[in-house]
């Protein structure tokens, strides 16, 4: 898959700017093309500064503690207050990112791009940029807290938290095919600019999909990142919405009938769909320094 994007800006002096290959995702350094020169000049101009991103790496340096620990909401707050206000120019991206991808090539859901900006034990941030249609399965986040902030475009968003067995009478939410109730926790089109939002280690919508109707980039603040090393890998699900299920007991119809919805949940080795391409971060960057 080819990506590509406009960059921020144009030069006082008539440069323009080119599409960019599949490796660097509408940043704002890149080839700059003189139109007055014959040959082409490659110029990489400073990276600038987004104050905005370092104050949410300087804010999840102090906030994330490590494996076992979750933010207080006075932190999580802390967050979500600078998630908020953060512009796709805060990581060197445009407003007007296209995604393209020749007809010819396109077979099946479109691949998603992913690119690291910081990670460490303790917290990653990090982007997915999804062209049309794209597709982020169901999938969970053990252990971790996550913050995410749609940039860009708009998106279906389904997700879900397991079921308490001690809320229901017989004690069990699992069925002999191996299906597990989960908890729809939300289930619509977000659209940007919107808040950011939040899931925790077994509430918030800790299981979620992605469908991108237009192109969209997410960004993510993860704590902690993924580890197979630590167990906290990624897993993959198939959902069933309850209604259709035989396996039905009464105490799950009474509260579906409450205005709650469920579903069924398996989990599944990972599709096919959940392969991404990694691409290098080329945007502004963090600084390290001041502990």
């Amino acid at each position: 898959m080819r990506i590509g994007a406009r960059l921020v800006d144009q030069g006082m002096d008539g440069t323009s700017v080119g599409h960019v290959n599949h490796s660097r995702v509408g940043y704002i350094n890149g080839v700059i093309r003189r139109k007055r020169c014959t040959r082409r000049i490659k110029r990489h101009r400073a990276l600038p500064f987004s104050m905005a991103l370092q104050d949410l790496f300087l804010a999840c340096r102090d906030i994330f503690k490590g494996p076992g620990t979750v933010p207080s909401p006075e932190d999580v707050q802390r967050l979500r207050r600078i998630l908020d206000k953060m512009r796709p120019e805060d990581v060197g991206l445009s407003r007007d990112l296209q995604f393209s991808q020749p007809k010819s090539t396109t077979k099946g859901t479109p691949r998603v791009t992913n690119t690291t900006i910081y990670k460490c034990d303790n917290f990653s941030l990090c982007m997915f940029f999804l062209p049309s249609a794209g597709v982020i399965p169901l999938h969970n986040h053990p252990g971790m807290t996550v913050f995410s902030k749609l940039l860009l475009g708009s998106m279906h968003i389904k997700s879900y938290d397991w079921v308490d067995p001690h809320h229901l009478s017989n004690g069990s939410t699992t069925t002999s095919s191996k299906l597990k109730l989960a908890k729809v926790k939300a289930d619509g089109v977000f659209t940007a600019p919107c808040n950011s939002s939040v899931l925790y280690p077994t509430t918030g919508g800790n299981i979620h999909a992605f469908t991108a109707i237009t192109p969209c980039v997410i960004l993510d603040v993860l704590g902690p990142p993924y580890s197979q090393e630590d167990d906290r890998d990624c897993s993959y699900y198939r959902d069933t919405p309850s209604s259709t299920n035989a396996a039905l007991n009464g105490d799950m119809i009474r509260t579906k009938e409450d205005g709650e919805r469920y579903g069924w949940l398996e989990e599944i080795d990972m599709p096919e769909n959940s392969q991404m391409d990694s691409i290098e971060y080329l945007g502004p960057q963090v600084i390290e320094s001041g502990h």
